[in-house]
């Protein structure tokens, strides 16, 4: 080490020198001694790492280690999972969380989540109850079933059923079913760890009833359905339909399974997509057991919804692993204040986000990206911004041949690349989550609610405000200050 960089080293200031620091003193009445002095001890070893490094650049003096020390803290505070804006035009985004909450269930989780609640208190008897029924008599309203429970997630209600009704025993499929979807989940595998044995039947894209038929046997439990709800088979296709299992399964003494996967509730036929199978649809058909999400189309919490003949549901609530898939009290706060809009399908539509931005028209969302673009134009009036006809899709698995006509704005940033930019505004106090296409940064107002469109705004123009230390784009994150 040469003694100009042991001179550096020494200039340095010590941490407790620093804690004197009056504003080091509004940073620990503003959050805490203890992340403070971690925040200063790693930006004085990041200084003398690059003194070290002989990096003649190196932030010696007492304000820069300072303002190295601030920006650390404040990162630190910043909770990790946060409110973004979807302006992608993805409705169910798997990254940003899928379906945001209705306003009743919002609502619900305010009123009990820092209070006690009655979880599994019947406040009748005074005696101990089952969690689930707070939202099994709607289940059962809403799907025509006999009985439910609810679970974390739809994989988890799927590998309850096999386990309990299949252990040690055939499941027939149609291969055309046998999915996978995000996060390596596969069929076959939640099978194998259910303790169920697959039996494949038929191919790809045809498989028939007398292809379930020729495969039933002594071993056989169930006959099982899968909705492929993250893709479609097109072409030469043939499926069978639950309402053919159904007999089939009941001649042989089987259970019948629907997996519908993506849980919607509502004909989405009358919302302008393609049908979907509907639980009641899967209920009225005769299948004695069917499971769903609740954060698909349903558009409430992460959940998994498995409904059906008492009888079954019985024994799967009787499952010793239904204790570790069981759900906590905010799920069910939110799913029950969810379901309840479904009691009325049209005021489902009104209520339920997912479902009502599936519906806007597109006369509407021209209207609110007029807005959208007046609002950016004031506050930002430097730059150009457009409004276009775009295409929005469901997403999160659900209805993937399903593309919608929407309508956003374009800004094609002038002093940046798009690819930057678009990178700096999920870098904001409120991070926007855009598409970038035909090399414009597009901001879909049909995955937007009108309180977003200033923060939105506020975005875009600390993107652009430009950084005087940054001439070669002249852009700035607005994250942290």
């Amino acid at each position: 080490m040469t003694p100009e960089q042991k001179a550096r080293l020494r200039e340095l200031p010590s941490v407790d020198d620093l804690l004197n620091e009056e504003e080091v003193g509004d940073w620990i009445r503003a959050t805490s001694h203890t992340l403070v002095v971690e925040s200063l001890r790693e930006a004085l070893d990041s200084a003398r790492r690059r003194i070290v490094e002989n990096d003649s650049d190196a932030a010696v003096d007492r304000q820069s280690v300072l303002d190295v020390a601030e920006d650390l803290f404040v990162r630190r505070t910043i909770p990790s999972l946060r409110r973004v804006i979807n302006a992608t035009g993805i409705i169910l985004h798997t990254g940003i969380g899928r379906a945001p909450l209705c306003s009743d269930a919002i609502e619900a989780i305010m009123e009990a989540a820092g209070a006690y609640c009655n979880l599994e208190l019947d406040l009748e008897s005074g005696k101990r109850g089952r969690r689930e029924r707070h939202v099994e008599d709607l289940i059962r309203r809403v799907t025509g079933s006999e009985a439910a429970v609810v679970v974390n997630n739809n994989a988890a209600a799927t590998l309850l059923i096999l386990n309990t009704v299949a252990a040690d025993r055939e499941v027939v499929v149609s291969r055309g079913q046998l999915i996978e979807i995000g996060g390596s989940f596969r069929l076959p595998e939640i099978m194998s760890a259910s303790g169920a044995h697959l039996r494949e039947v038929g191919t790809t894209n045809r498989t028939r009833l007398v292809d379930y038929e020729l495969a039933i046997g002594d071993r056989t439990a169930a006959l099982m359905r899968v909705h492929t709800s993250n893709y479609r088979i097109v072409g030469f296709t043939e499926e069978t339909p639950v309402s053919e299992l159904v007999p089939l399964a009941r001649r042989f003494g089987l259970i019948t399974i629907d997996d519908l996967g993506s849980g919607a509730l509502v004909d989405m036929a009358t919302l302008g997509l393609s049908p979907e199978p509907t639980a009641a649809d899967s209920i009225a058909a005769g299948a004695d057991l069917i499971c769903f999400s609740g954060d698909k189309l349903l558009g409430g919490p992460q959940a998994g919804i498995i409904a059906g003949r008492k009888d079954a549901i019985d024994r799967i609530r009787s499952n010793p692993l239904m204790r570790t898939y069981r759900t906590g009290k905010l799920t069910l706060l939110a799913l029950e204040a969810t379901l309840r809009q479904y009691v009325d399908a049209e005021r489902a539509v009104e209520t339920i986000p997912t479902l009502t931005m599936i519906a806007a028209n597109t006369d509407a969302l021209a209207k609110r990206a007029r807005a959208l673009c007046a609002i950016l134009e004031r506050t930002v009036p430097g730059e150009s911004f457009l409004v276009c006809s775009d295409t929005a899709y469901v997403g999160g698995g659900s209805l993937p041949a399903a593309e919608i006509p929407s309508v956003c704005v374009q800004w094609r940033p002038s002093r940046a690349r798009v690819s930057e930019a678009a990178d700096l505004l999920r870098d904001g106090d409120v991070p926007i989550i855009a598409r970038v296409h035909d090399d414009a940064i597009c901001f879909d107002v049909r995955t937007m609610n009108d309180d977003d469109f200033e923060d939105l705004a506020a975005g875009v123009s600390a993107t652009v405000a430009g950084d005087d230390d940054d001439d070669s784009c002249g852009l700035r994150g607005g994250g942290v200050s």
